[in-house]
């Protein structure tokens, strides 16, 4: 059972996170307001974070150039604090892979976001992770005081 606390990450991981981490690579982020990683990555943008948008089709969002992939990403600006996961389960494996590669500290996949053996991978690498879970949701609670 601790394993699993682990992969989801508990309240201290989180709060550490969201204290110390400063550029987050959004994976899925777009320039849709209509979707949950426009209004978080807008959360963390007024929380002082960097955001990075990371998608396919990159496109500018909150005044952050979009990149094609993390790996793009990092070899532009450097390793990211945290890759935060906005795709469906299934699509998870290879973006941890990517994260890995990339020198991350951290793996966040959001919420209804579950790949319990990416999670894993990503743990044996010396990744941080948080699974299932918000920043937008956790920040009122366990966020620095703004």
């Amino acid at each position: 059972m601790a394993e699993t606390v682990d992969l989801y990450g508990d309240d201290e991981t989180v709060r550490a996170l969201l204290g110390q981490a400063q550029t987050w690579f959004v994976v899925g982020l777009r320039d849709n307001p209509a979707r949950a990683a426009y209004g978080v990555s807008s959360l963390l943008q007024s929380k002082g974070k960097r955001i990075v948008p990371i998608h396919p089709r990159p496109a500018t969002v909150h005044g952050e150039p979009g990149y094609p992939s993390i790996a793009a990403a990092a070899a532009a600006l450097g390793p990211p604090d945290v890759v935060d996961v906005f795709v469906r389960s299934e699509l998870v494996g290879p973006i941890v892979s990517e994260a890995i590669a990339s020198g991350a500290g951290a793996v966040w996949l959001q919420l209804g976001v579950v790949d319990e053996d990416a999670a894993r991978e990503a743990r044996a690498a010396g990744l941080v992770t948080v699974m299932d879970r918000c920043p937008a949701q956790d920040w009122p609670r366990l966020g620095p005081a703004a």
